[in-house]
Formats: C-alpha cells, sequence, structure tokens
C-alpha cells in the first residue's frame, strides 16, 4: 500500500494508483475533459491538475501514479486559477451556443466551466469551421471539438477501423477523417457504430438529427404511423429523462409514445423471434448441406458489423446469414401482413423505428432491402433522439400508467428480448435451433455460456448428437482478431454472432450518453433479468410469429420468407442515397 495525503486527508491505495482514482477513492472528484478509464490518459485538457507539495509544476492526475509520502491540493488557488485558465483556452476554440447543442444539460466541459464560475470569454474565439455532408448519418460539428482524442482513440483501440485522426500543429491541430477523406467516401471505411459519439465529452459529434420527420409525419393526417422499438431501448430511455431505472417500464415507453401521437405502437422483438426463426433455419440448412457453403456462418442482424466486413474482410459476406435484421423484417412484413392484417391502406404507412444504434440509419435507406413494395422502414431515431422527443411534448413520463403494445404485433419473448445483449442473437438461435432439430426444447438456460462482457467468446455445444462450436465477439477491434484468426486457419466455428459495439446493442453508438461510464454491462443484465421473468422464452413459441406463418409465409424459409425477410449483404452499397428530407440545425457550413 501507498501512503499519501490528499487535501489534508491520509490516503492509502494500492500501488500504481493514479491520483485521480486515489482521490475518487475518498469522495474527492477531480475535474477532468479528456480522461476515459481504460481508453484515454494522456493529460492533453491539463484540466484535471493538482498541485503536489514540493514541486513547483503541477501535475496531471490522470496519469500520474501516487508514490509514498505525497501531499497533494486538488483545489489549491494555484490549481483553480490554471484549471480556470485552462478551460478558458479551450472555450477559445469552441462554439459555445449551447442552448441548442444535443449536449446541453449533458456536456462535461459545460459543466466545469459551470463549476468553475466562468462567464465571460476572455481569448479570442478561434472556432474552426468546415463543411460536413449533413445527410450522412453521423455528424461532427467541428467548432464544438476540443481536441480530446477520445473519439481517436475509441475508433483506434476499441474498434480498430480508424476513421479519426489528428491534423496539423499547436493552434492549428484538429481532428479529421483519416487521409483527409470525405466521410461518406467508401475509404474512410466509417462503420457507422457510433462509438465516437457516445465517447465524445462534448456535442461535436452527434447522429443526424431527424424528429423533425417523424414529428411532420405525425402532423400529417393522411398518414398512419407505425413506431417499432428495440429490445436494448426499453433498458436505456429512461436514462436521459431522469428515471430511476426500475421505472422506466416498457409499459410507460408505450403509454409516452402514444401521447407523442403514434397511431400503432408494436416491439421489435416480435420481429427479433421472426429473425430466429429464418436465421436459425438457415444455419440448420447450412447443417445438413455442409459440403454447399463456406464457414462459418454470420449472423448478419448489426448493419455496422455489415459495413465492417463489407469494408475490411470482403471474402466473408458471402458467409453473412441472408436474414435481414429484425428492425427491416418488422418494416417489411408492416407494410404486407400487417398492414392487411389490421386493414390499412400500406401506401399510408410510414414506419418509424427507435433503435439504439446510428447504423441503422444508414440500413433503413439501403435500396436493396426493401421488399414490400415501399421502403420498408421510413426513418430512424436513436434512444436519444426518442427521450428528446419525450421531453419536447412535457411528458411526465414517471408517472404515465402502464399502457400495451397493440394487437397481434407487441407479443415477444424472453428469446427475442435478449438480443440486445452481446451473446443474446446466437443463444436465442441455439434455443430454437435445437428445437427444430429435436423436436424438444432444451432448458431455457442450456446456452448461458454465450453470455458475458467479454469481448470474444467462444462455446462448444452438442446439438441432436452433433457438435456446434459458435463464437461471439463484440466491438469491432474483437471482430477484427477473430476474423483474422478464422483466416489464419488458428480456429474454427460453425456459427458467428457479431455485434459492432462492445457489450452489443445495449452500448449502442444511439444510446444515452453518462460520460466517462459504459452502460452496456448494467442494461444487458436487465435484458437477461427481463427474459428470465418471461412466460414464453423460446422464439418458435411466440404466438404472433406462429399466426404470421399460418396465415402468410407458410413457413420459414419459404419462397415468401424469402422475398420478404431475407437480403443479399454483397449487393448492398455502403453510400446509399441518404434521404434528402432531413432539416438542417446548428448550420456550420
Amino acid at each position: 500500500m501507498v501512503n499519501l495525503t490528499i487535501n489534508n486527508m491520509k490516503v492509502s491505495v494500492q500501488e500504481g494508483t493514479t491520483i485521480l482514482r486515489a482521490a475518487r477513492s475518498v469522495g474527492i472528484e477531480i475535474p477532468h475533459l479528456c480522461y476515459w478509464e481504460g481508453l484515454n490518459d494522456i493529460g492533453a485538457c491539463r484540466i484535471c491538475v493538482v498541485e503536489l507539495t514540493g514541486m513547483e509544476k503541477l501535475v496531471s492526475a490522470c496519469n500520474t501514479e501516487v508514490e509514498e509520502g505525497m501531499e497533494i491540493y486538488t483545489n489549491s488557488p494555484k490549481v483553480r486559477q490554471t484549471r480556470i485558465v485552462n478551460l478558458r483556452l479551450i472555450l477559445s476554440e469552441h462554439d459555445c451556443t449551447c442552448a441548442i447543442c444535443t449536449r446541453s444539460g449533458n456536456c462535461a466541459l459545460q459543466t466545469i466551466a459551470r463549476d468553475l464560475g466562468i462567464a465571460d470569454p476572455v481569448y479570442k474565439d478561434i472556432t474552426e469551421r468546415f463543411n460536413w455532408n449533413r445527410e450522412f448519418p453521423l455528424i461532427r460539428n467541428a467548432s464544438k471539438c476540443i481536441k480530446c482524442m477520445r473519439c481517436v482513440q475509441v475508433c483506434d483501440e476499441i474498434q480498430s477501423v480508424h476513421v479519426w485522426e489528428m491534423t496539423g500543429t499547436a493552434q492549428r491541430t484538429s481532428v479529421g477523417v483519416r487521409d483527409g477523406l470525405p466521410i461518406d467516401s467508401a475509404n474512410a471505411k466509417c462503420s457507422l457504430c457510433g462509438q465516437c459519439i457516445t465517447h465524445c465529452p462534448v456535442g461535436a459529434l452527434r447522429e443526424r438529427n431527424d424528429t423533425e420527420i417523424v414529428l411532420d409525419a405525425l402532423a400529417d393526417p393522411e398518414k398512419v404511423v407505425m413506431v417499432q422499438f428495440a429490445p436494448a431501448v426499453r433498458v436505456a430511455w429512461g436514462e436521459k429523462v431522469g428515471m430511476h431505472r426500475v421505472e422506466q417500464t416498457t409499459g410507460k415507453l408505450v403509454a409516452a409514445l402514444k401521447q407523442i401521437g403514434f397511431d400503432y405502437v408494436f416491439d421489435t422483438v416480435y420481429s427479433a423471434d421472426m429473425t430466429i426463426m429464418e436465421e436459425g433455419s438457415e444455419l440448420i440448412e447450412r447443417l445438413k448441406h455442409r459440403e454447399d457453403y463456406s464457414w462459418p456462418m454470420f449472423t448478419s442482424c448489426c448493419p455496422g458489423w455489415l459495413r465492417f466486413v463489407k469494408s475490411e474482410f470482403p471474402d466473408y459476406v458471402q458467409n453473412l446469414s441472408t436474414a435481414k435484421s429484425p428492425q427491416q423484417m418488422f418494416g417489411a412484413l408492416g407494410k404486407t401482413y400487417m398492414a392487411e392484417k389490421l386493414g390499412i391502406d400500406p401506401s399510408k404507412i410510414f414506419a418509424v423505428s427507435i433503435m439504439p444504434c446510428t447504423a441503422k440509419k444508414y440500413e433503413c435507406d439501403v435500396e436493396e432491402v426493401n421488399d414490400s413494395g415501399f421502403k420498408d422502414v421510413d426513418v430512424v431515431i436513436t434512444t436519444r433522439e426518442l427521450d428528446n422527443l419525450i421531453m419536447a411534448d412535457g411528458i411526465n413520463a414517471e408517472n404515465l400508467p402502464e399502457a400495451s403494445f397493440d394487437d397481434f404485433f407487441g407479443e415477444g419473448t424472453g428469446a427475442g428480448v435478449i438480443f440486445g445483449a452481446t451473446g443474446g442473437v446466437m443463444e436465442a438461435a441455439l434455443r430454437s435451433a435445437y428445437f427444430l432439430l429435436t423436436g424438444d426444447n432444451p432448458t431455457a438456460d442450456a446456452f448461458k455460456n454465450v453470455r458475458g462482457m467479454e469481448g470474444w467468446k467462444e462455446a462448444t455445444f452438442a446439438v441432436a448428437g452433433a457438435k456446434v462450436r459458435v463464437a461471439i465477439a463484440s466491438g469491432l477491434g474483437n471482430a477484427r482478431r477473430l476474423l483474422t484468426a478464422i483466416d489464419s486457419g488458428k480456429v474454427a466455428y460453425d456459427f458467428v454472432e457479431i455485434m459492432a459495439c462492445p457489450g452489443g446493442c445495449s452500448g449502442g453508438g444511439g444510446q444515452p450518453i453518462t460520460d466517462g461510464t459504459e452502460m452496456a454491462c448494467v442494461r444487458g443484465e436487465e435484458l437477461y433479468g427481463i427474459d428470465s421473468t418471461q412466460p414464453i422464452r423460446f422464439s418458435h413459441e411466440n404466438p404472433s410469429v406462429i399466426m404470421t406463418y399460418e396465415e402468410y409465409l407458410g413457413a420459414p424459409m419459404s419462397h415468401r420468407a424469402h422475398e420478404l425477410l431475407h437480403t443479399n449483404a454483397e449487393a448492398w452499397n455502403l453510400l446509399p442515397k441518404f434521404h434528402t428530407s432531413y432539416k438542417s440545425d446548428n448550420a456550420e457550413d
């Protein structure tokens, strides 16, 4: 143990502990901007500086380890003054129009400036400006960038995609797309995972705002507006609107959506169960005719992963399941079978998806994924955009009564719910694949070994006398390691689940942001908790799924199912024509 003093308090911590963590252990929070534990500790912002007795120069607390006998002051006059100067210099390069910033009220820079009592600018405004394709699902506002390098680090170290890089020197230092490429260039290789957004401490990065498109549709009396929301949304939507985790129930979310004005509210868990039926059946077909296919079979419901594999490992695109994502299956069924079942003219349906994901904004615009005769999903908004709609309407979600999904397509199973957690698609698929092969259900938790936050997991299960080798990866850096190992022959699998975001959709790039904290594990555990309490935990037992096949599709992998629920990812354009109805806000060019 190392003994030291912080603000005249005696402290004992393990050797190797940083000053920042040592102070936190006794309830002293040192302000910081660029630091993110385990990711970024470069001390670039100089906001976390502290004073050491006997040393004239201030040191950064985030990357300075404690030493025996240290006397540290985190709030001395010298520290306060230095922090204020450093923060004012940062603010001189930052667009401070906070009222119309997407991160207003949830911005580390704004909070620290307020806490330090900074009210007036002192230094000349030198904010950076440049053009950006504002139809692209990911938006960068250069005038808000504080050069903390978090986006660079998460893209390089966690996702291994290397989209961002530091350019220029001194006052002209900036962050840009690597090699000076435009972000909408295929060579930029952006997966649209959105991890740079969730790790940015300010509003320099955000998703394209599509809420006005939704509001326009809701105001159109000629449109019937359907909304679906993903499994991971139900365990995150209340965070931004100030609800306790146990209060953010699905019933209250349905009630909030009805108050906003949606005509029909449905559960993407229904189409997650449909995905399992199609994908599980496809896996069985491949296993029965192994010699006709390339192995392993990869899941295909994550568009960030699809963009990554098409850009980085194109030879493996043929290994992707042809099953569409739950979002797109819902859209295709919404404007065909569901429209017929509910007696609605499909041309009048406007389909909205609420997703924990920024890449879903790309997916819905891919022409090759639309098979209903219309645009299957008209617009995607993130969980954050959903919360903005709730707050804009002044809805007190905490006090809403519980409401139910609309008939037929709000029914889901525990298997569909766990789609939002890493390993969940694999586990749900194995539950139903076991039944489809044997005619009997396994125990619901028979495949729980695929759960957990490890970035790369593997397991082998006996199904109908055959061994099925599976692997799960979340985070594109882990996906790269796994694919490289498969490519070299070091490992071999039958079925692989990959999610672009660490922890799966629970940690998606469209989820509410808690600065400095990874929330995927907490949210994922909640999804497994929901699964454990569901009366039905197998996708093949979902009454609405059974009804859909009996009344419309016939059977999994039928001709009609292939027409509506499957796609050829090899034909997908990485740069589709994004919708042009986007209404500009915070114009910077």
